[in-house]
């Protein structure tokens, strides 16, 4: 695999970055996670430059975010129950979205990147409850920056052990998310302490 990302991040660097984003996030099978992990490896080894990187990963997750608003707000449920399928979201998914929106609102949207299936309907069900575009981009593109920067610094800290982070995330989610970003954050800052007391 890692040979694989290796070719793509060559060929294609920032602008594959943005349209993998922009795919995966509208519903497309594309390993965001492990995507963007890798990304940040890249950066540690100086393949990839950092303010690129995370340029380009923002906004492909704010364009796919974007545009399943969009599709939501114009054509509603019916088209996403028809068209679900072929992107991998399944009623089941849509209906527990739905009850989740229901009850968290604009909040999915900024948390909704970290939980696997999540992210990929809870742009279409803001669309579809009619949500203000202002209120939707407020909390989406917050999110959208949090997720890119969250999976970016976890695997430029991480480096060689960068494909850890996307296994576990598929299977724990958030939580594991959450413990990852708070260990990897606390012993960035105390190699960078050890470095500037020596």
């Amino acid at each position: 695999m890692e040979h694989h990302l290796d070719l793509f991040l060559m060929k294609y660097g920032y602008v594959g970055i943005f349209f993998a984003l922009a795919l995966g996030v509208v519903g497309l099978p594309i390993p965001d996670e492990v995507l963007m992990t890798y990304a940040g490896y890249a950066v540690s080894r100086g393949v990839l430059h950092m303010p690129y990187t995370l340029l380009s990963a923002f906004l492909g997750a704010s364009a796919g975010i974007s545009v399943s608003y969009a599709i939501g707000l114009k054509w509603g449920l019916p088209l996403l129950i028809k068209v679900g399928p072929y992107l991998h979201i399944t009623p089941k998914r849509i209906e527990s979205t739905q009850r989740m929106f229901a009850r968290f609102g604009p909040y999915l949207l900024l948390i909704g990147y970290f939980l696997p299936g999540v992210r990929h309907i809870s742009a279409y069900i803001a669309g579809i409850a009619a949500m203000s575009f202002r209120r939707f981009a407020g909390f989406a593109y917050a999110g959208a920056l949090l997720w890119s920067v969250t999976f970016l610094f976890l695997g430029r800290t991480l480096e060689r052990e960068w494909f850890k982070v996307a296994v576990y995330v598929r299977h724990y989610g958030f939580t594991f998310l959450l413990v990852a970003a708070t260990l990897a954050l606390a012993a960035y800052l105390v190699i960078r302490w050890r470095q500037s007391s020596r």
